[in-house]
């Protein structure tokens, strides 16, 4: 039945998700907040059809932010990325430049105002990071990285890169961590196992920190939470 289930829920996924992103294409013309109404909707969608479809509900915990935000979140799926659309208020990713090259997707994601990465850029890509980042600020949006870069398997202790160190420091304000358990549901193979995806949004860390202690803080708060999700079995 989970083969049946996990077939039926992908092929909705791409119809819906190709259907959006044609349509979306006569929105370009239009404010961002069409934009950002489609992308919530698509997003909403796909949560909605993998509780109908695949038997895998989604729970939010703690306190989402709302406001200018920086959210560092866990990256275990591409799950982990759009559920936050319908998630947050007005929320914004930062995406390495090669998703641009994406057919339909890196031309949303540059009419949503996605901070765009060269992760090969080194400081100068740190610089441009920031000032985007401080760009979006202004506009009160919820700026989310992955600061682990790339997806991990569950289980896996991250490898958290500087980008959201040099955002800590630059924008100084606090951050929120989340933890979740997508993995353990929606991996790289096509199958969608049954159950609950958590979103733990976690106390922020207070801004003022030393570089070597707020990693240490973010890293331990974000795998400990994550482990305590996956030890539940949901």
């Amino acid at each position: 039945m989970i083969y049946l289930r996990s077939i039926l829920f992908q092929l909705f996924f791409w119809v819906w998700s190709v259907a959006w992103a044609v349509g979306m294409i006569a929105a370009f013309p239009l404010p961002r907040r069409v934009n950002t109404w489609c992308l919530k909707t698509w997003s909403s969608g796909i949560i909605v059809a993998l509780n109908l479809i695949a038997g895998v509900k989604v729970e939010v915990r703690g306190q989402r932010p709302t406001g200018p935000a920086l959210v560092a979140a866990k990256h275990q799926s591409m799950f982990d990325v759009f559920s936050q659309f319908a998630l947050l208020p007005d929320a914004c990713f930062v995406m390495k430049k090669e998703l641009l090259m994406v057919p339909l997707f890196g031309w949303h994601g540059l009419k949503a105002g996605m901070i765009v990465v060269d992760r090969d850029g080194h400081s100068t890509a740190l610089k441009k990071l920031v000032r985007d980042a401080v760009d979006r600020m202004q506009k009160t949006r919820q700026i989310v990285i992955f600061p682990e870069g790339t997806r991990g398997a569950v289980g896996e202790p991250g490898d958290y890169k500087p980008g959201i160190a040099a955002l800590y420091r630059e924008l100084n304000m606090p951050v929120t961590p989340l933890a979740l358990n997508c993995g353990s549901h929606w991996d790289k193979s096509f199958l969608r196992k049954p159950g609950t995806i958590v979103f733990e949004y976690l106390e922020p860390i207070p801004a003022g920190l030393k570089r070597g202690e707020f990693m240490r803080e973010l890293q331990t708060r974000i795998d400990t939470a994550t482990k305590a999700l996956e030890d539940e079995g949901l």
